[in-house]
């Protein structure tokens, strides 16, 4: 009698309900239906909390972490040709002196305020900026022709302060004495952070990742001690956008003629440093020129040519590597190539660019246009360090910054890399190793 009181009892609330039951059904497919598409991108949602070794103002931090945050009106390619970004296009009506950009529409801001010519605010030395509409500005040169001019508003354009057009926005900064940039924290659209922890040292930034304040380090060149661990992974990159370089001063002395300079890059075991290097231009540009003065590893020719030198050139001839600690073992290794040589060779560590010195290894950013006009034209005393002079080199790079058309410009380069190997004012050894180590 209970069972059928109890089936008669229910079935009369499944009739006088039906209704409400048939909607929270369909209320609970759709409530189920949008959980499923929105919690995999919830529960993916990522932070991470990165160590950068270095202390940096709000307006100088890394490129990495600006190209995050900002894109400038034009963007290097990998074979470093000069591509459309911000700027759908541009031209030169007199051969390089004005510059006229075009740019792109329906792009914003970060905070949605539409992005026009007049909140660009690149600001150059000898430069006149005009802004005639708000899709176009122009740039007018004071000075000379300057054909790499594109390739310079590579740099990412920000309204105010670091407030960009790139995929992460700068959630929150905060700063230390001396402005120097403490923390930075990135979010992207989804949520997702990175938050950037910034260290005095390479050493501090290490024992930040072994207390667990940080959980990855990017773009360290020694690794230790973190190869022997197994709660870390540890991932190498060369990075052939440089390349560790030797500069001889040319006016030392011993180190003017070039015999010597030579018969030092001969001596030098460069396999044993790293990724060979060949010359100034990366492998990886348009202008590369594999077809160089190679200076294989050859003790026998290194000999004979210190052999051609004069006795008053050879007599107490020593000399002195300065570099920075971190590579420190590469200049103990040339220096062991060279005292092999029967040359009399010391190491010295310096955290700046030396005033004076015979020979300085260091890591050279190789510029995104091949125009090395800084580096080693004869007029640029404040830049190039190694006091060299070549009237061929000077034409070459004089010509190299007028000539618009790429073919053109590329056999300028051409003859650049061979003749300035030919003189041999630096040895070019090898591209750096990078690592990044993130916790497992």
């Amino acid at each position: 009698m209970s069972i059928r009181y109890y089936v008669r009892l229910t079935g009369a609330y499944l009739t006088r309900l039906k209704g409400t039951i048939v909607v929270g059904i369909l209320l609970g497919f759709v409530i189920f239906s949008i959980v499923s598409v929105l919690a995999p991108a919830f529960f993916k949602r990522s932070d991470e909390r990165i160590g950068v070794q270095g202390r940096y103002h709000t307006n100088e931090l890394p490129t990495e972490i600006l190209d995050l945050i900002g894109d400038g009106l034009t963007k290097v390619g990998e074979d470093s040709m000069v591509e459309p970004d911000l700027a759908t296009s541009w031209d030169t009506p007199d051969k390089g002196k004005t510059w006229i950009f075009h740019l792109k529409d329906d792009i914003a801001w970060q905070d949605e305020v539409a992005f026009t010519s007049n909140s660009i605010n690149y600001e150059f030395e000898n430069v006149t900026i005009e802004k005639p509409d708000e899709k176009t500005i122009i740039f007018k040169l004071e000075e000379n022709l300057y054909s790499p001019f594109p390739s310079v508003l590579s740099k990412p354009v920000f309204r105010k302060g670091l407030l960009g057009t790139g995929e992460w926005k700068v959630d929150k900064i905060t700063t230390i004495s001396g402005s120097y940039v403490h923390e930075l924290i990135l979010v992207d659209k989804n949520k997702n952070r990175k938050l950037f922890k910034f260290y005095p040292t390479l050493e501090r930034t290490k024992l930040a990742f072994k207390l667990g304040e940080i959980d990855k380090i990017e773009n360290i060149i020694e690794p230790t001690p973190f190869l022997e661990w197994n709660t870390a992974q540890v991932i190498p990159k060369t990075n052939l956008n440089q390349v560790v370089v030797l500069f001889f001063n040319n006016t030392d002395p011993k180190l003017s003629d070039k015999t010597l300079r030579r018969a030092l890059i001969y001596a030098i075991d460069k396999d044993s440093l790293g990724a060979r290097a060949l010359g100034p231009i990366s492998p990886v540009s348009w202008a590369f020129n594999p077809q160089v003065k190679p200076y294989a590893y050859d003790t026998n020719h290194a000999k004979d040519l210190i052999n051609e030198l004069s006795d008053e050139q050879t007599k107490d001839l020593e000399l002195k590597i300065v570099t920075s600690p971190v590579l420190l073992s590469s200049a103990e290794k040339i220096a062991k190539n060279w005292i092999e040589l029967g040359i009399k060779t010391q190491v010295q560590i310096t955290s700046v660019v030396p005033e004076e010195f015979q020979a300085y290894l260091t890591i050279f950013d190789m510029p995104k246009d091949p125009d090395q006009y800084p580096l080693w034209h004869t007029t640029q005393k404040n830049s190039n360090i190694t006091n060299y002079t070549s009237p061929r080199i000077d034409s070459l790079l004089e010509e190299g910054r007028r000539q618009l058309d790429i073919e053109e410009r590329r056999k300028i380069y051409l003859d650049f890399q061979r003749f300035l190997l030919e003189d041999a004012p630096a040895a070019f050894l090898y591209h750096p190793t990078y690592y990044t180590i993130t916790r497992k």
